[in-house]
C-alpha cells in the first residue's frame, strides 16, 4: 500500500466531498478517484458509499481510517525528529569535564546550549585529562573539557578559557593576612597538589611553578581530585595552587589570595574527535568559539 494513497484517503474521509478533498490536495478530482478506486482494490473492500447526493464512509473505510490517521501521524513525526537530530536540534551529546571546569565558563556555556537546543540531552560526567582522552578515543563521550589540554592528533581543539592562577589557604593560616603572598613564604608550607594519577598532570604544573620560584616543597600530599583537594585545604592539611576561576565561589574554611611568583596560568579547552561532526557537537563547538571571541582568546 502507498503512503501516498493513504494521504489521499484520509482527504476523502475528512472532506466527504471529492472535490474539496482534491482541492484540499491540490490536485485534480478525477485522479484522485482513480487512486481511491485502485486502494479499495488493493484491499477488496468498499471505503466509500457513493451517490450523487452524498458521499458515506463505510464501517471498513472507518477502521482504516482510525489507522491511516495514525499512521500519518507517526510517519510525519518521525520525519520532523529525523530533521530535527539532522541538524543538531534533538538527539544526545555526551560532554565529560575536570572537576575544576565547574567554575568559570563551563555552567553558563552548558546554560546557553540548552537555551539555543532545549530538545538535546545533555549527558554529564566529571573524568580526569586521562579518562577523557580514553573515552574520546573510543567513542564513549561526544565532547571533553580537559585542563589544560589533550594533546591527541585526532582531536580538535579550542580554547574556552584562560586564567592565572590563585592560592587557596586555610582561613587560620597566618598567610590569609596578605591580600598578596610572597612566594618565599611558601616554601615551608605543605602543598596539596591533585590529581594523584595519572602523571604528567595539573600537579606537575603546579610543582613546576613552586621551581620557578626557586623551592621545591618539602611536604606534598596528594589528592586524586580539585574537590579533595580544596577539602584538604579547608581542614588546614595544607595550601594548594588552583584555578583562579575557582575563588568566584565562596568554600567556608579557605580563603584565596594572590601570590607575587611565577604565574603561567592554565586554561580550559573543549576536545571533541575530528572525525565526529555530528551536528550536536558542532554546534557546542561553535557556542564554544562565540565565547572565544567574546573573550577576546585565540583559538586553540
Amino acid at each position: 500500500m502507498e503512503l501516498r494513497r493513504l494521504r489521499y484517503f484520509v482527504a476523502v474521509a475528512e472532506e466527504l466531498h471529492f472535490g474539496r478533498a482534491a482541492a484540499r490536495l491540490d490536485m485534480a478530482q478525477p485522479p484522485l478517484s482513480r487512486q481511491i478506486a485502485a486502494l479499495e482494490t488493493e484491499l477488496g473492500v468498499q471505503l466509500f458509499d457513493r451517490s450523487r447526493s452524498q458521499i458515506r464512509i463505510t464501517q471498513a473505510g472507518q477502521i482504516l481510517l482510525d489507522h491511516a490517521r495514525d499512521i500519518l501521524q507517526r510517519l510525519d513525526s518521525a520525519y520532523r525528529e529525523t530533521r530535527l537530530v539532522g541538524a543538531g536540534g534533538a538527539g544526545r551529546l555526551r560532554i565529560a569535564f575536570v572537576g575544576s571546569a565547574t567554575h568559570g565558563p563551563f555552567p553558563t556555556l552548558v546554560k546557553s546550549f540548552r537555551t539555543h537546543f532545549p530538545n538535546v540531552e545533555l549527558a554529564l560526567s566529571s573524568m580526569n585529562n586521562a579518562e577523557l582522552s580514553r573515552a574520546l578515543i573510543q567513542r564513549e563521550i561526544d565532547v571533553a573539557i580537559a585542563r589544560p589540554a589533550l594533546g591527541d592528533d585526532d582531536f580538535r581543539s579550542e580554547t574556552l578559557h584562560a586564567e592565572p592562577l590563585i592560592l587557596a589557604l586555610p582561613d587560620n593560616s597566618p598567610l590569609a593576612a596578605s591580600e598578596t603572598v610572597p612566594s618565599t613564604a611558601l616554601a615551608q608550607e605543605t602543598f596539596i597538589i591533585y590529581p594523584r594519577r595519572p602523571r604528567p598532570s595539573f600537579a606537575d604544573h603546579v610543582l613546576a611553578v613552586c621551581k620557578e620560584a626557586g623551592f621545591t616543597p618539602t611536604d606534598v600530599v596528594e589528592a586524586q581530585d580539585y574537590q579533595t583537594a580544596i577539602s584538604l585545604v579547608a581542614v588546614g592539611v595544607g595550601v594548594s595552587i588552583v584555578p583562579a576561576s575557582v575563588a568566584e565561589a565562596s568554600r567556608p574554611g579557605v580563603f584565596f589570595r594572590k601570590y607575587d611568583g611565577p604565574n603561567p596560568g592554565t586554561a580550559l579547552t573543549v576536545h571533541a574527535r575530528i572525525d565526529n561532526r555530528a551536528p550536536h557537537v558542532m554546534n557546542f563547538l561553535e557556542l564554544v568559539r562565540k565565547n572565544t571571541r567574546k573573550s577576546g582568546l585565540k583559538r586553540g
